[in-house]
């Protein structure tokens, strides 16, 4: 399966924050949007992603005060983009190699929508039951 079709059953919204936004605001827009990550945008551009897992090293790190700070001193600013034409295999050797769980997708240099790492287990899952049914059915057929 590729990621273009991941996407399509999906999807495609992206949850963006601005680089100045402060770090409590984010941490709010992590739970009204119910997602474990946030692209970071200045402009069209995509400038870092904002996870829960910065979350916890900016306040590991610098306490409360880390709150009022803006994302951009926290973000991850190395970002791994995936695009809509790789597949779910590629994404997972990706994810796991750089212990990445949400990876933003572009399309040419638009911004298309964000694969968790949810997504491509669930895609995953989806493709070895198909698999096990197909086989099922042959067998059955003799």
């Amino acid at each position: 399966m590729l990621v273009a079709e991941i996407l399509k059953d999906k999807g495609q919204a992206v949850f963006t924050l601005s680089p100045d936004v402060a770090l409590i605001e984010a941490c709010g827009e992590l739970d009204r949007k119910r997602v474990g990550a946030l692209i970071v945008c200045a402009g069209d551009n995509v400038v870092g992603v904002l996870s829960e897992r910065d979350v916890v090293r900016a306040v590991s790190q610098d306490g409360v005060a880390a709150l009022e700070r803006p994302v951009s001193h926290y973000m991850t600013t190395e970002v791994v983009f995936a695009q809509p034409t790789e597949t779910v295999a590629t994404l997972m050797g990706r994810m796991t190699d750089r212990r990445i769980r949400h990876l933003p997708v572009l399309s040419g240099a638009r911004l298309a929508g964000v694969v968790s790492i949810g997504d491509v287990v669930k895609c995953q899952i989806a493709e070895a039951t198909q698999e096990a049914e197909s086989l099922r059915t042959y067998i059955a057929a003799g």
